[in-house]
């Protein structure tokens, strides 16, 4: 995998509503010592009330190899921009909910920065894509209103293909993916999103609703696939599962806050080996939590650039 150079990718910590502020940092580059290769790890902070947690120091956050502490030789809690495919169900069971859904995804396009850039995405029995990535937003709201639906649900090729266009971006790379219900039709299975996803590093946010719908006989009620829960927490997302669809903007909303409320530590790798080690990110605070990626491969064209 190519490895990505750190001032495109770091993340910052920021606060819903601090629009100006955000836009203002949004192309600020840190500087770093010449030559330094790191394992980047993008961490979102959250207390115990789930709320997020702004403004912290490099020393409230420990770094864990395979269970050993690491010394965390790169800091960034500034703004910087994401490109993300948001993929919707459109099957048939979200048919009467889908003006719900495409209002509380505009929530989330509307929060994006200017440099964030982005394509939206529709799966039932076809999958669709908006096309290029773009910082419009306008454009991209437009883009929700032409995509189409179907049945039945190709949800892990869906997440599997918008992993694959986010293949030659440069910097954070996310797939923030909705459904209602179990996957049904896709050829590939979660294993394989969530392998393509780490070999990516590519950040997985999903959202999923226990709904109902009229089956043509019967009154069925949903639930979210059980895979997507896994999918966030291996890749350092966020998953979040809910009951109503008036859940579905604040949701949307929460999604677009965090990716812009998240810090970016690295190290240095003692052990080259070539080998997959796990990671955790730990929180010195005891009320604290941190969400990030559960693993890396710790060979030399894995570790990313600083300079």
């Amino acid at each position: 995998m190519r490895s990505f150079v750190i001032p495109a990718l770091v993340v910052a910590c920021g606060v819903l509503g601090a629009g100006p502020l955000l836009s203002d940092v949004a192309g600020q580059e840190p500087v770093f010592r010449s030559g330094t290769r790191i394992v980047p790890v993008v961490a979102t902070v959250i207390d115990a009330q789930g709320r997020l947690v702004p403004g912290l120091e490099q020393d409230e956050f420990a770094i864990l190899d395979n269970g050993k502490p690491q010394e965390i030789t790169f800091f960034q809690n500034e703004v910087q921009p994401f490109t993300v495919v948001v993929m919707l169900d459109y099957s048939a069971s979200m048919t009467a909910n889908l003006d719900r859904l495409q209002a509380a995804a505009e929530q989330f396009i509307l929060r994006m920065l200017p440099a964030d850039r982005g394509q939206v995405g529709s799966f039932s029995d076809k999958i669709q894509f908006s096309g290029t990535f773009t910082k419009d937003r306008d454009d991209l709201i437009f883009a929700l209103k032409d995509l189409q639906f179907g049945n039945p649900t190709r949800l892990y090729d869906a997440t599997y293909e918008s992993i694959a266009m986010l293949k030659d971006v440069e910097g954070r790379k996310v797939v923030l993916v909705f459904t209602d219900g179990d996957d049904t039709a896709s050829r590939r299975d979660m294993g394989d999103v969530l392998d393509r996803a780490k070999n990516d590093e590519v950040m997985i946010y999903a959202i999923g609703l226990e709904s109902e719908y009229f089956n043509g006989q019967r009154m069925v009620r949903t639930r979210p696939d059980r895979g997507l829960r896994r999918l966030a927490d291996e890749t350092g997302g966020g998953y979040f599962e809910l009951k109503k669809t008036d859940e579905l903007a604040p949701t949307f909303t929460r999604v677009a806050q965090e990716l812009h409320s998240q810090y970016t530590l690295g190290f240095s790798p003692a052990v080259l080996d070539g080998k997959e080690h796990k990671l955790a990110v730990r929180m010195k605070q005891p009320n604290m939590t941190a969400r990030a990626r559960r693993s890396y491969i710790a060979s030399p064209e894995r570790l990313s650039p600083t300079d």
